[in-house]
């Protein structure tokens, strides 16, 4: 078995013993959003949390459910999806799932972050643009209960507990962010 077969291993027995991950991926597969998947802290943060010996739930504040759908790139259009998967969760999950059509992420991303952001092709190519690649990690759980796990950057920086920049995006949000890492998960290497 290589490296990242191994890493890719570790990392799916952690998202399985979590229960409450496991079902926000259930219900979502059951939602059939187009190229959907489950990101970020939902899912690198429980890493963290099972190296480091805390809680599996320990700092995870929302789970990411992005999907893309090019389409219809209008408000209105994810904010029906939007209440679509909030019915589908009862409290606290419902007010925890959060829903992004990665579509339309280029449309708002500079005037909240001051940043342009070019238009995406996928929810995958999402994950390149991560602050971080110990950030870039998503799972979709698939109609055979497999997990699919995309981790453009690799699982080698989550699973060494090492912060850097992303090597292909320059990013302001890089200190702010390993800042509040670095306060939840002191355990963290921050590589500049």
């Amino acid at each position: 078995m290589n490296r990242q077969t191994h890493l890719e291993s570790r990392l799916e027995a952690i998202v399985r013993a979590t229960p409450s991950l496991m079902h926000v991926l259930a219900v979502a597969r059951g939602l059939d959003l187009p190229d959907w998947m489950v990101f970020s802290g939902a899912v690198y943060q429980r890493v963290l949390n099972d190296l480091t010996g805390r809680d599996g739930d320990y700092g995870v504040r929302d789970y990411d459910l992005g999907y893309f759908d090019p389409s219809d790139t209008s408000y209105e259009a994810e904010d029906a999806v939007i209440r679509r998967v909030a019915a589908a969760f009862e409290p606290p999950l419902r007010e925890m799932v959060e829903v992004r059509n990665q579509a339309r992420v280029h449309l708002w991303f500079e005037d909240k972050f001051g940043e342009p952001y070019a238009p995406l092709g996928s929810t995958g190519e999402a994950l390149s643009r991560f602050v971080s690649p110990l950030f870039a990690v998503g799972v979709r759980l698939g109609v055979d209960d497999r997990l699919e796990i995309e981790a453009p950057f690799g699982l080698e920086d989550l699973f060494a507990l090492r912060l850097r920049p992303n090597p292909g995006r320059v990013t302001n949000g890089f200190a702010r962010t390993a800042a509040s890492v670095r306060a939840r998960w002191p355990e963290i290497e921050i590589v500049i």
